[in-house]
């Protein structure tokens, strides 16, 4: 296919605007990070699966049997909440606490996260399970209560802490940016770094169109001359 002399330059201007919306696109995306909320979410243990409460567990009032878990994780809201991990099954959890009259057990999965959503200065306890026997009508919190204490709570009645961890904070905001992606001593500006390691940056998508419209410069230069 031939080109005219101004096609050349018309594509090369062309990729040269590509450049000039990367380079500008690069200068706002800091403004666009996702944020989310460092807290102890609270799980019922569905069949085979986690389902997100839809009480809290000052409230819920387990049954005999019942199998509840906790999750310390950073995230956005409900829909993508981190699920305890660890064995979540009743009977290996409570195999050692027979069922007694008066009382109920409640098998509970503790999971305490990971370094990366950790608050600064903290490193979060291995995840373990324990089997609350409890009155017949207690709640979930009491439940709690009895195997992870202490428990911290805010006035709004937000659990804050299991088991005293974390000691600080309750529900706050964090910035995805400056969440650690390692381990808890990792610093802000490492977390961003790698937290955008999975496809190529602007600065290489740049370089790519920058480089492309110099060789097509070249090209319609070198083409005038030995016209």
């Amino acid at each position: 296919m031939k080109l005219s002399h101004g096609g050349p330059r018309r594509l090369g201007l062309g990729l040269l605007g590509v450049l000039v919306l990367l380079l500008g696109g690069a200068a706002v995306a800091p403004a666009q990070a996702a944020t989310g909320y460092r807290y102890w979410s609270f799980w019922e243990r569905d069949g085979g699966s986690w389902s997100y409460a839809t009480q809290g567990p000052s409230t819920a009032r387990p049954s005999d049997g019942d199998v509840q878990g906790f999750r310390f994780a950073v995230s956005e809201d409900s829909k993508d909440a981190t699920r305890p991990r660890g064995t979540a099954d009743f009977d290996r959890i409570c195999a050692a606490t027979p069922a007694r009259d008066g009382t109920k057990r409640v098998a509970l999965v503790i999971d305490f996260g990971t370094a990366q959503d950790a608050p600064g200065g903290e490193r979060p306890p291995k995840p373990r399970t324990a089997c609350a026997r409890v009155a017949d009508d207690a709640t979930s919190a009491e439940a709690l209560a009895a195997v992870a204490k202490p428990l911290r709570y805010n006035s709004a009645a937000l659990l804050c802490a299991i088991a005293d961890y974390p000691r600080a904070g309750c529900g706050e905001q964090v910035s995805a940016h400056a969440v650690p992606t390692t381990d808890a001593t990792s610093t802000p500006a490492t977390s961003a770094s790698r937290s955008h390691s999975s496809g190529p940056s602007v600065g290489v998508l740049a370089g790519v169109a920058l480089v492309a419209a110099l060789g097509v410069a070249a090209i319609w230069q070198a083409r005038r001359r030995r016209g």
